[in-house]
């Protein structure tokens, strides 16, 4: 039974694979024009200044529109925050979503930074609409969150653990008229830990809705997710299918190997002859980002800090902060 539970499920996988490269051999149209939005999402496109669509927008948001299901593999900076937000936004237009009608679209995202992001640019899309929206993160003011909720927001941008909260704690949060769920960089989200979450998302929101689920790397955890949050038979999109690598375009990498006891000289000298820039240092913990943010600030080199032990609203500005910059150091 099990060679037959797998060969049945590569003929699974088998067809998904088929039915997307059949998708990539037709042409693909990449103007933003040619999409079949209402002229307040095209206003709302045009204000953004964009024109032409990224791969990944061209062959994810025709389909999402038709309400397919749609597993995709696209990494950071393909564009595809727009590209799972227009059909999301264009569906509850098109079913008139008021406040009393609750939430319709809820988009899961793995931080609270990146949340943020996609909360900015849902907000520019929906510029022109009368749906509400909002956020809810772990950290922010929670009974503000609620009482939001209460209020009915028509599309939410989420952390797993505070939407888990919400959906269990949060009496008056009206989710039983949910249309898509969009799961955004699943394996960072199964990653940093989330995977129960999840799943108790998924049981708890309703069957009846369409799922969009986008992930850099396709684990065996992120098809075990894929499998029970998509409809049977989705949509497989992967528009980095045929590279070895999984960074953007445009994006040179390169690295240093020293001794240990000189790497913070190496990342000082580094730094200074980068002031005019904007430079990201990863550290591998909250400690040492304080550690080496005072030393830093100290021996006049300015940076800015952000840490899971911040206060939310210290980690929202420090972040703003950083992004509004035309120069600076963010650790």
């Amino acid at each position: 039974s099990d060679r037959s539970a797998a060969a049945k499920k590569q003929k699974q996988d088998k067809t998904e694979i088929d039915v997307s490269s059949n998708e990539q051999d037709e042409t693909v149209n990449y103007d933003f024009n040619s999409l079949d939005c209402c002229d307040r999402t095209k206003e709302a496109i045009r204000d953004l200044a964009f024109e032409k669509m990224t791969e990944v927008q061209a062959r994810t948001i025709p389909p999402l529109m038709a309400g397919r299901d749609v597993l995709g593999a696209a990494k950071t900076g393909s564009g595809k925050t727009l590209a799972f937000l227009i059909p999301a936004v264009e569906m509850l237009y098109r079913l008139k979503f008021k406040p009393r009608n609750g939430t319709g679209a809820i988009i899961v995202s793995p931080t609270r930074e990146l949340a943020l992001q996609i909360f900015g640019v849902a907000k520019e899309l929906l510029k022109h609409h009368q749906m509400t929206f909002g956020i809810v993160i772990g950290g922010a003011n929670r009974k503000a969150e609620a009482d939001k909720l209460l209020k009915g927001v028509n599309l939410i941008v989420a952390t797993p653990g505070r939407l888990l909260d919400h959906l269990q704690n949060t009496r008056g949060f009206v989710y039983k008229n949910l249309k898509a769920l969009i799961i955004d960089e699943a394996d960072r989200i199964l990653e940093i830990g989330f995977e129960d979450e999840m799943r108790q998302i998924i049981k708890i929101l309703p069957v009846d809705r369409q799922t969009m689920l986008f992930s850099a790397t396709q684990t065996t955890k992120v098809q075990d997710l894929a499998r029970i949050s998509l409809k049977k038979g989705p949509l497989y999109i992967n528009v980095h299918e045929h590279r070895d690598t999984s960074t953007a375009d445009g994006l040179e990498q390169g690295y240093v190997v020293c001794e240990s006891d000189r790497r913070f000289l190496l990342l000082f000298t580094f730094l200074r002859k980068n002031l005019k820039k904007k430079v990201i240092v990863f550290f591998s913990s909250c400690n040492s980002v304080k550690y080496h943010s005072e030393l830093l600030n100290y021996i006049d080199v300015p940076v800015l800090a952000l840490h899971g032990k911040q206060k939310q609203q210290k980690r929202t500005n420090t972040f703003f902060e950083y992004c509004n910059a035309e120069k600076g150091i963010l650790l």
